[in-house]
C-alpha cells in the first residue's frame, strides 16, 4: 500500500522525470519493481550506475547512464560477498563487531571511490544538470544520490531497509532511546533486562565511532562538492519521503514520522494464492 501511495504522489505530475541512483545487489532488485511500475505510467526514468556493478543492467523501462570506476567486477563481487557472509555468520557478539569494523573499511572505500568518480565526472554531471529532473530516487546507505539531489535542488525519495547507527531515525527526527530500542547485532528484543539495556547503551555509544569511521569520507566529499559543511544527518534530513522495506510483523514497534512509509514485502516474489 505504501508503494502505491508513493506512485500516486509521483503520478500527480504528468510525465514526470525521475533520476535514480541505486544501491547495487538485492537493494537494486527491490527498487527495480518500482521503476517498472513508474515506467508503465509513462514516466521518464534515468538510472545512474558505475560501469562495474553486479546487477544494474540496461532495460526497456529506463535509460541507463554509466560512468567508469577503478575496479573490476571480480574485485567488487569478492568484497560484497565477503561482507555479506560476515553479516550473517553466527559468531560471539564481540567477534561479529570486530569483523564488521574490518569489512566496513573495505566496503566504504569501494563506494566512496564510486561516488567520487560520479561527482567528478564533468560530462555526466553536466548532462544530469541539464536533465531537469523532478526528483531523485535513491538508497541512502550510500549518500551519493542525496548529494546529487541537493546539488540539483530537487526532492529526494529514499528507498531503504535501514541505515547503520540509526542515521535514518536521527535524520527523520524519530525518537530512538537506547534504553528501549534494541541495537543491531545484540539479538535483544524490545523487552530487555537491566544488563541488556546496559549492553544496548554501550553499543549505542560505540556506533558513533563506527559510523564516523565509515561515513566521514562521504561527509568530506559532500562538503567539498556542495561548498558548505555538511554531516550525514544534514544530508539525510532533506529526504522528502522514506520508503522503508520493513513491517511491524517482523520489527519491534517504534514511533514514525508522517513521511516514513512502510513497504515491507515489496522485495518478496509474487506467488500464487494459497488454496483453501
Amino acid at each position: 500500500a505504501g508503494v502505491w501511495v508513493f506512485l500516486s504522489l509521483f503520478c500527480l505530475s504528468n510525465g514526470g522525470k525521475l533520476l535514480v541512483v541505486p544501491m547495487d545487489g538485492s537493494h537494486w532488485l527491490s527498487m527495480r519493481s518500482v521503476l517498472v511500475a513508474l515506467s508503465q505510467k509513462e514516466h521518464e526514468i534515468v538510472v545512474v550506475a558505475p560501469e562495474v556493478n553486479l546487477n544494474v543492467k540496461a532495460s526497456e523501462y529506463y535509460t541507463l547512464k554509466t560512468y567508469p570506476v577503478p575496479l573490476t567486477r571480480e574485485e567488487l563481487g569478492a568484497s560484497i560477498h565477503s561482507f555479506a557472509n560476515d553479516l550473517f555468520e553466527r559468531r560471539p557478539f564481540l567477534q561479529r563487531i570486530t569483523a564488521l569494523y574490518e569489512k566496513v573499511h573495505v566496503i566504504s572505500d569501494l563506494y566512496f571511490s564510486s561516488c567520487a568518480n560520479l561527482l567528478h565526472n564533468k560530462d555526466l554531471m553536466q548532462d544530469l544538470e541539464e536533465g531537469k529532473f523532478d526528483a531523485v530516487l535513491t538508497d541512502p546507505v550510500v549518500p551519493c544520490g542525496q548529494i546529487l539531489a541537493l546539488h540539483l535542488s530537487i526532492p529526494s525519495i529514499f528507498f531503504l531497509r535501514g541505515l547503520p547507527c540509526s542515521f535514518d531515525l536521527q535524520a527523520a527526527q524519530c525518537p530512538d532511546p537506547p534504553s528501549y530500542v534494541p541495537r543491531t547485532f545484540t539479538d535483544n528484543s524490545d523487552h530487555m533486562t537491566f544488563i541488556q539495556r546496559v549492553e544496548n547503551l554501550v553499543l549505542k555509544a560505540s556506533e558513533s565511532f563506527l559510523c564516523n569511521f565509515a561515513y566521514l569520507p562521504f561527509e568530506l566529499l559532500a562538503s567539498d562538492f556542495l561548498q558548505r559543511q555538511v554531516t550525514m544527518t544534514d544530508l539525510l534530513s532533506h529526504g522528502s519521503i522514506w520508503l522503508k522495506r520493513m513491517d511491524f510483523v517482523f520489527e519491534y514497534p517504534m514511533p514514525l514520522m508522517p513521511n516514513i512509509v512502510f513497504i515491507g514485502g515489496i522485495n518478496c516474489g509474487k506467488k500464487k494464492m494459497l488454496s483453501q
